[in-house]
């Protein structure tokens, strides 16, 4: 596609998908959770068929058939191995709530997010956390730092730690290079929000004097059950790490779309490693964590129409100034034709707020050139910027990044009173938004 002569119109289909994700399971929850498969299904519709009528068949074939092999297999593939390995795993047993065990397990989940992904991570250790806290009055805060650092901020470290990450891996970005690069901006973050939680965690705990109530879940020693995917998240990491190092310069070609052999055998084994989980973990382990793939069907269906929508607003932004998107390339450009990367981060991160963050990882990756090379060479700082912004302010609401609602819905079902979509907004307000400022002075500008 030519970015430069295509019409803003064209970009309609992307943006509905993302505002019917933010916005139908709110505002339509029972119509989404029926029907959200058909939504998307219009939406790419809405997209294909005016593209096949302008351009022909064979040229919207093609391009379906280069974004579903190369971006869209790849990501949900890897996506369905975390989740079923991680799904296998469970921690049983009890600890008390404490504001030092708590930050303790909430240092653990921030660690483990880049290494089994936020959402493998936050599921793994959220109901640890809530039964250590259940004998406790004030929760809810617990849970609210747990998705900052858990379902988001730790998963800065690696491409299987968050969604845009990854995406960036395919795009060509050095599995190491984002652990290298992310690494001060996640410490920074990291240290702060642990420190302030066991402040607040420590004054909620004397304010309540004693345990309400007898603890319905009494102290025994953790355990951990489902232990073979330990060895299979291992197996996880060496075949991602496998396609970035190994080049056989070995390729298939399919509907003029170049796949290369390293990238066939990574997802080959992924998908192995996902049946050995599901063969190999007793069904109690999985019952014991309330596991069912509906969540990543769900993710399945919504980003196959995501990838294939967003391929117009990626040609546009491709094209420059040359395309109609040419003033928001102006305004994250400084006067000396430089990236803004204050604005990257902080336009990056608002987006990511209230659309999904891989998506607008994407956006802002292509809108900063799209070459991995120049990305992590020369323009390295604004990738920096991406990142952080994608994967650090998916915090800032619950739709923000897909474990934050599913973390939300799981201490409700244990009788957390959590706050509401807008209360929750105002604690990121009042926490996060003070980081993120400090981060722009000390990495952005």
């Amino acid at each position: 596609m030519n970015g430069a002569a295509l019409s803003p119109l064209w970009i309609v289909p992307f943006a509905g998908i993302l505002l019917s994700i933010a916005l139908m399971p709110v505002t339509a929850p029972s119509f989404w959770h029926q029907h959200f498969g058909k939504t998307t299904a219009f939406w790419v519709g809405a997209f294909l068929v005016p593209f096949a009528l302008q351009f022909g068949p064979a040229v919207a074939v093609d391009a379906v058939a280069h974004t579903l092999l190369v971006e869209y297999i790849p990501f949900i593939v890897l996506l369905l191995a975390l989740f079923t390995v991680s799904g296998g795993l469970h921690i049983g047993g009890n600890l008390r709530g404490s504001a030092a065990t708590n930050t303790k397990l909430l240092g653990l989940g921030t660690v483990l997010a880049s290494i089994m992904g936020t959402t493998g991570a936050a599921m793994l250790l959220i109901r640890p956390l809530l039964r250590a806290n259940d004998h406790r009055r004030h929760r809810a805060h617990v849970v609210v730092f747990f998705i900052f650092l858990v379902a988001n901020v730790g998963g800065a470290l690696t491409p299987l730690g968050d969604p845009p990450l990854f995406l960036g891996f395919l795009k060509g970005v050095d599995f190491f290079w984002t652990t290298k690069a992310m690494l001060l901006p996640t410490l920074t973050t990291s240290a702060i929000l642990l420190a302030l939680f066991f402040v607040v965690d420590r004054w909620w705990w004397r304010r309540e004097a004693r345990p309400a109530g007898v603890d319905p879940t009494p102290d025994r020693p953790l355990f951990v059950e489902g232990r073979v995917n330990v060895l299979l998240l291992c197996g996880i990491i060496a075949l991602v790490l496998m396609s970035g190092v190994w080049k056989p310069d070995l390729v298939l070609s399919v509907h003029g779309t170049t796949i290369e052999l390293q990238n066939v055998v990574r997802d080959a084994g992924l998908l192995g490693i996902a049946w050995a989980s599901w063969k190999l973990t007793a069904r109690r382990v999985r019952q014991a964590n309330h596991f069912e793939f509906g969540p990543i069907i769900e993710v399945a269906k919504l980003f196959a129409g995501i990838f294939v929508t967003i391929a117009p607003a990626i040609a546009i932004l491709k094209a420059g100034s040359d395309g109609v998107l040419a003033p928001l390339v102006a305004i994250v450009t400084g006067p000396d034709g430089k990236p803004n990367d204050a604005l990257y981060f902080w336009m990056t991160g608002a987006l990511s707020s209230f659309l999904d963050n891989a998506p607008t990882y994407l956006v802002f990756f292509n809108l900063a050139g799209g070459d991995a090379a120049a990305l992590t060479g020369p323009l390295a700082s604004t990738l920096v910027a991406v990142s952080a912004g994608a994967v650090f302010m998916g915090a800032n609401t619950y739709i923000g990044n897909a474990p934050n609602f599913m973390v939300k819905s799981i201490a409700e079902s244990r009788g957390v009173k959590m706050p509401s979509f807008a209360g929750y907004f105002g604690w990121a307000l009042l926490v996060l938004m003070p980081i993120y400022a400090l981060l722009t002075l000390l990495f952005f500008v």
